[in-house]
């Protein structure tokens, strides 16, 4: 590699270049994929700032990820990758990783946000701040539909096969409708505000055939609903819920089975339940399914801020907001949700 290395911003010219870049370094996710610069800026109304490197022959180097959000309710923050679990610098060189940071906090400490975040367990450096905030749980999946069967602990696996004897069945939908309305329910039930429905539509839009909605019913009424993606030979569940029926019929865990059967019959190798806070339910959850927690630190560069945020719902403060939230009549909260959710970040 020539020692000449030149930061520029992604345009759509590059987006196929910066996608090959992805699927051939180890380190890269899903959420590096060039597509999620189309989601956050026309589907969420959010500057993107993609940096990559490249040498003096053009070939890329490294590539950075990064997102602006921006609200009166949450502050302003540059963020890898807002609404992503993963993110963070992607590189073949030291030198290009140094660049690309350099460039990172230039723009941040130019744009006078409150902090860069960077998700990706990775230390940056003196200057950055840990949160030990998260958790992932990630394991690697048997060919065998039914070895992966057997292998769920024995009183999860119960679960999943009340479900089946419930009669329950999972289908595959070109559209996002029974999602939505799953999804909304769901994080309505837990005091979280919704995405607006065009969000998940771009998704499948933007993603293709790497973005899956997998739905189960009970004859014909829906039970539950799940959003995954596909990358190499992992499938990350990413949006799910389920309707009031979903708890009864073990509409859940039948779900998430489904989706794991599926997936290996298909030639996925690595399901990945994504991150959960430590102590909560969700948390639990997986842990149920035989899943072991590995750290998941996100790293802080505090610009206008004193302190780490602390914007989720185990903060104190939003305990109120969150209560009054899971009262609100569900169609209220469909149309108010999307205003706050796209902000979050």
């Amino acid at each position: 590699m020539s020692d000449v290395l030149e930061i520029r911003t992604l345009d759509d010219s590059q987006a196929e270049a910066w996608d090959r870049f992805v699927e051939q370094s180890p380190e890269a996710t899903f959420f590096h994929r060039a597509g999620w610069r189309t989601v956050l800026e026309k589907g969420l109304g959010h500057r993107a700032y993609y940096f990559y490197a490249v040498d003096a022959a053009g070939e890329i180097q490294g590539i950075f990820p990064l997102g602006q959000v921006k609200s009166l309710l949450f502050g302003n923050a540059l963020i890898s990758v807002p609404f992503c679990v993963y993110g963070g610098i992607v590189s073949k060189s030291g030198k290009a990783h140094d660049a690309l940071l350099d460039a990172a906090t230039d723009l941040a400490r130019r744009l006078n946000v409150d902090y860069l975040e960077v998700r990706n367990p990775q230390v940056l450096g003196d200057d950055w701040k840990t949160k030990h905030l998260y958790v992932n749980f990630s394991k690697a999946i048997d060919p065998d539909p039914e070895q992966n069967m057997l292998a769920i602990p024995r009183k999860q696996r119960a679960m999943v096969r009340k479900g089946i004897k419930a009669g329950l069945q999972s289908h595959i939908d070109a559209d996002v409708d029974r999602l939505y309305d799953a999804y909304s329910e769901s994080v309505r039930n837990l005091g979280t505000p919704v995405f607006p429905r065009p969000y998940f539509k771009m998704l499948k839009d933007v993603f293709g055939d790497a973005c899956e909605v997998l739905t189960i019913t009970q004859g014909d009424d829906l039970v539950a609903s799940v959003m995954s993606f596909y990358f190499r030979d992992q499938v990350l569940p990413y949006y799910g819920g389920g309707t009031f029926k979903a708890r009864s019929l073990k509409g859940n865990d039948f779900m998430y089975w489904e989706l794991m059967r599926r997936g290996c019959e298909k030639g996925v190798r690595v399901f990945d339940y994504g991150r959960s806070k430590s102590g909560t339910g969700a948390y639990s959850f997986k842990k149920n399914w035989g899943f072991e927690p590995t750290p998941l630190d996100y790293q802080y560069y505090l610009v206008k801020a004193d302190a780490m945020p602390e914007i989720n719902p185990t903060n104190p403060k939003y305990q109120l907001v969150i209560r009054l939230w899971k009262k609100l009549p569900l169609p209220l909260t469909r149309v108010i949700g999307p205003y706050i959710a796209r902000n979050l970040g």
